[in-house]
């Protein structure tokens, strides 16, 4: 259904393209996204022909991290709501990480707050050169708990202490300079340069490529256990219901400077 949050197909080769669907939004993420996301790949791990996965964004940007209009509407419910709504956010980056198949992001304009978690959890990440990231949930009084470990792996502890606290924007080759992308091209070559790398992953044996996948992330900050991983969201979820995280969405919302600012 082309009205879908996340949109799902795969061809002849094995190859699903998994494609986030709220362009008038950015594609910020909110609960339809999430269990999008998470119905996507439950349909894509019934297929035994799965041999790839190439996620994209349509329209201008590739995900604008999450719809704060969402995550206020969040904050207000019940402890056990928040919980769960923080519980498939993280299980759909989670779950994107741990794919035995090699996972390829192609990624335009904007991407922030989660969205940086998102390419975090791909294999492979090619950019266009009018990318933009940042790692802004501390800007909103939120933090970005969930997605760290991955952010972890792809860029370093040391990186992450500086954007993650600054949430400073950073262009694509900054990006590719600390590792969140592998590749930067121009905008009109993104879609052949992923075809590219597709090619080039289908020569590889998949049982191979599933096998040294699971070996890495075994010594991954993202290949924690279950108990690490319902940390991560218990704090998630408790940061969200927080004053200074009621604070700062009220802020975003009322278009003023947060509190700590004056």
């Amino acid at each position: 259904m082309t009205n879908s949050a996340v949109l799902s197909s795969i061809d002849a080769r094995g190859v699903a393209r998994v494609t986030l669907n709220r362009p008038e939004v950015g594609n910020a993420y909110n609960a339809d996204m999430v269990q999008g996301l998470l119905a996507a790949m439950d349909d894509l791990a019934r297929k035994p022909e799965l041999r790839l996965v190439l996620l994209t964004g349509n329209g201008r940007h590739f995900q604008a991290g999450a719809d704060l209009k969402w995550i206020a509407s969040v904050s207000r419910a019940s402890p056990a709501e928040n919980v769960r709504a923080s519980h498939a956010t993280a299980e759909a980056v989670d779950r994107l990480n741990r794919l035995p198949v090699p996972t390829v992001a192609l990624v335009q304009g904007g991407c922030f707050g989660g969205g940086t978690g998102i390419v975090a959890a791909c294999d492979v990440v090619i950019a266009a050169d009018d990318a933009i990231f940042s790692i802004a949930e501390v800007r909103w009084g939120l933090t970005a708990a969930i997605i760290v470990p991955q952010l972890s792996d792809a860029i370093s502890v040391r990186q992450l202490r500086r954007y993650a606290l600054t949430c400073e924007r950073f262009g694509a080759q900054e990006a590719r300079r600390i590792g969140l992308v592998h590749e930067v091209v121009a905008r009109d070559g993104l879609v052949a340069a992923g075809e590219a790398m597709v090619a080039r992953l289908l020569e590889n044996g998949p049982v191979a490529m599933a096998e040294t996948k699971a070996v890495a992330l075994e010594s991954a900050w993202g290949g924690f256990a279950a108990e690490t991983f319902e940390a991560l969201v218990e704090s998630h979820a408790r940061k969200r219901q927080s004053p200074e995280a009621t604070e700062g969405l009220a802020s975003f919302a009322e278009k003023r400077p947060a509190n700590w600012q004056r």
